[in-house]
Parts: C-alpha cells; sequence; structure tokens
C-alpha cells in the first residue's frame, strides 16, 4: 500500500522549525498546548473566514517567562494593521482577554501568495462556494503557481464534486513532486470547502525546489545577463568541435591569396603588349 506522509510533519525539525517554540513543565503543558489551539481557532476564524479575509496564511506562536509573541503570515498585511495599527491592537486585546497573558503581534508579508500551498488551497475553495467548476479552478491554480516558479504543483479534490450523489476524487497535476526527499521545498495544506451539498476536501502540494538550490539560482534568475558569462559545458563541447574547421579554414586562405595575387599582372603584360 501506498504510504503517504504529512510533508510538514516530515521536515520539522530537520528543514522547517516548530510553528510553536516553547518550553513547559509537565504540569502546564496541557494548558499552554490548549492556549495555543485556542488563538490559532481564534486568529482563522476573525482574519480568513469572515471580512476582511486577510489571507493568514501560517500562525507562530513563541512564549517566554513573562508574554506569548505571535507571528501572522498574510498576504495581506495592510487588512491586518489595519489604519494606524488599530486592527491589531484590537486583535492583541481580543487574544489577551483570551488566554488571560501579555500577547504581543507581529505581522509578515508573504511576497508570493501563488506559492502558499494554505492560500492556493483556499482559493480553490472559494471558486468552488461560487460553483464554479472544479476542473477549472483546479487547472487555474496549478497555472498560476508555475508561474510564480514552482517545480511543480498537485490539487487534489474529494467529495461530492459538482453536486453528485456519489462521492469521488480528482486530481490535478503539473511538474514534479518529490515526496520522500527532505531536501527539497515542499509546501503542503488540507483545507475545507463548505458548499451547499456538503464539505469538499482539498489538499495542495507545491514543490519550490531544494532548500540550497532555490537560494542560490534565485539572483540569477533575476539577472538574465548575469547568465551568459558562464557558458553550459554543451555550449564549450560544441566551440571545440567547431574549432577544427575553422583552422582548416585558415590554412586553405593561403592557397587562395597567390592565386588572387596573379590576377593583377595580367592586365599589365596587356599594356606592355599595346
Amino acid at each position: 500500500m501506498g504510504q503517504k506522509v504529512q510533508p510538514i510533519g516530515f521536515r520539522t525539525g530537520i528543514r522547517l522549525p516548530w510553528q510553536s517554540t516553547w518550553f513547559a513543565p509537565k504540569a502546564s503543558y496541557g494548558q499552554m498546548l490548549v492556549e495555543d489551539y485556542r488563538i490559532r481557532k481564534y486568529i482563522d476564524k476573525k482574519l480568513n473566514k469572515q471580512p476582511p479575509f486577510a489571507a493568514v496564511s501560517k500562525i507562530e506562536i513563541a512564549r517566554t517567562r513573562n508574554e506569548v509573541k505571535v507571528i501572522l503570515h498574510t498576504a495581506r498585511p495592510g487588512m491586518v494593521i489595519g489604519p494606524r495599527g488599530a486592527e491589531v491592537d484590537k486583535l492583541r486585546q481580543d487574544l489577551e482577554n483570551l488566554i488571560d497573558r501579555q500577547v504581543t503581534v507581529n505581522v509578515m508579508e508573504i511576497k508570493e501568495p501563488a506559492l502558499d500551498a494554505r492560500l492556493a488551497g483556499e482559493a480553490v475553495a472559494e471558486q468552488m462556494k461560487k460553483r464554479v467548476s472544479f476542473r477549472k479552478a483546479m487547472k487555474q491554480q496549478c497555472e498560476l503557481a508555475m508561474q510564480a516558479g514552482a517545480k511543480g504543483v498537485k490539487v487534489i479534490c474529494s467529495g461530492r464534486l459538482g453536486g453528485a450523489e456519489m462521492a469521488r476524487k480528482e486530481t490535478q497535476m503539473v511538474g514534479s513532486i518529490p515526496l520522500h526527499t527532505i531536501d527539497a521545498d515542499v509546501d503542503y495544506a488540507a483545507v475545507g470547502a463548505e458548499t451547499t451539498y456538503g464539505i469538499i476536501g482539498i489538499k495542495v502540494w507545491i514543490y519550490k525546489g531544494k532548500y540550497g538550490s532555490v537560494q542560490q539560482e534565485g539572483p540569477q534568475e533575476q539577472q538574465g545577463e548575469k547568465k551568459t558569462l558562464h557558458r553550459p559545458r554543451s555550449s564549450r563541447r560544441m566551440s571545440k568541435h567547431t574549432a577544427a574547421p575553422s583552422s582548416d579554414e585558415a590554412g586553405a586562405k593561403p592557397q587562395q591569396a597567390p592565386a588572387k595575387e596573379s590576377a593583377p599582372p595580367k592586365p599589365e603584360s596587356k599594356k606592355t603588349e599595346a
């Protein structure tokens, strides 16, 4: 049988950091774990499930002895911060009332939303709620991710697709996705679309390349002129093969040169005869 593993948990602690970073004694560990769950559930309900739809993808929580630090990764930081930071202050007060601790909230911007698996899944879910064809929504999201620089995308939708009585599963895949390579940067998310005929599950995998190579290739791709400074090996081999005929041509030129030089004396001889 196929052995499938959650890509985020598979890489946590090796390539990815934990989304909650704190230590607690055994007596208070359960209480802090429930507090983290309440914080994530409250932020998701307030910012993602209702207007202003701030597109919050990831919530990181770090605890110290006195306070709780909450970091929000969002594609629309202006919607979270609000005018002069009013919305962030209100959110901080709500979280403090929720867990009875001192809270600080930081907002981080997601530069490329198309390469975020959760935001891509929620985009497909929103289109399905509006009764858009699921195949069209899946294909469109795959194309957007590939245009943004992804090396592979896979989207799976399962449930009563199109309102059918029998539930089924549809898959759309572009490029390649190495599921068992820890060095591969694969983002994953599972989202539910609440439609009139039931909940449709949406899973998204986005492969962005290997962790080390992406950072090195990124600046070279932005500066297209620098690519021509170092020729690939294939072009070097071709240049070696093409260099041989050029030397033969160079050796053939001296043989043709005397023929051209012998042409001018003929008119001079004609003048002397005349």
